[in-house]
């Protein structure tokens, strides 16, 4: 049985991952990449970061964006949601404090879902601190969207 999911099933998928499939136009196209997220549920924002590149130049001239992040134990056992927002790119100080938010938020759900350990996190720490910082960006919400199946 397929089922709509309320906001609270929806809010909580998006807060309990991390890797999302983020989908963006390019020159009248769809594109869709895997990312990784921290959703910041006080500022109802979504924190990524990338390289300059396809990806990030595609959003800076059409920012309307979509991620989808899907949680799937089987074909009749998954949850799917899709997140509909507006791509914001930042810059300065400002790029460095969501980016250590961002760090400090994937490692907290990493360790409290996957109860492992992190060094690799210590890779987004110290990109706050070289000369190729990476372009930080927020995905502001409008809309989520989401539906499960159960047999």
């Amino acid at each position: 049985m397929i089922k709509i999911l309320n906001e609270k099933e929806r809010l909580t998928i998006l807060e309990s991952n991390y890797i999302g499939h983020l989908a963006y136009v390019y020159q009248q196209r769809p594109f869709i990449a895997p990312i990784t997220y921290f959703f910041d549920k006080e500022r109802n924002i979504i924190i990524g970061y990338s390289a300059e590149g396809h990806k990030i130049n595609a959003m800076r001239k059409h920012n309307v964006v979509a991620m989808e992040v899907s949680e799937i134990d089987s074909v009749n056992d998954w949850n799917t949601i899709v997140v509909h927002g507006v791509y914001e790119e930042l810059d300065g100080s400002t790029a460095k404090a969501y980016l250590h938010d961002f760090s400090l938020g994937v490692k907290d759900l990493i360790m409290r879902k996957e109860n492992r350990k992190l060094d690799f996190i210590n890779q987004f720490s110290s990109k706050i601190y070289k000369d190729d910082f990476p372009i930080v960006f927020l995905i502001k919400i409008e809309e989520i969207t989401g539906r499960m199946r159960r047999n």
